[in-house]
């Protein structure tokens, strides 16, 4: 697997996930299909994040990562 998740992309989805993490474990929310869907989506978010790649942005030829320099 090629990354293709840069360093900005991940800070981003780290945040976005444990916010909904939260969200999930804080019961705010009150509909079980929301609850969990809401719990995997900060999963994939949060995975996706560690792991450097992204399925979809594979899928659609996409790369947040910064371009290597040649010297």
């Amino acid at each position: 697997m090629k990354k293709n998740v840069g360093s900005t992309d991940r800070f981003v989805r780290i945040i976005f996930g444990i916010i909904l993490l939260i969200l999930f474990m804080s019961g705010f929310i009150e509909s079980t299909t929301i609850k969990w869907s809401v719990f995997g989506i900060s999963a994939i978010l949060i995975a996706t994040s560690f792991s450097t790649f992204c399925p979809l942005y594979a899928l659609l030829g996409k790369s947040t990562c910064e371009a290597k320099k040649n010297k």
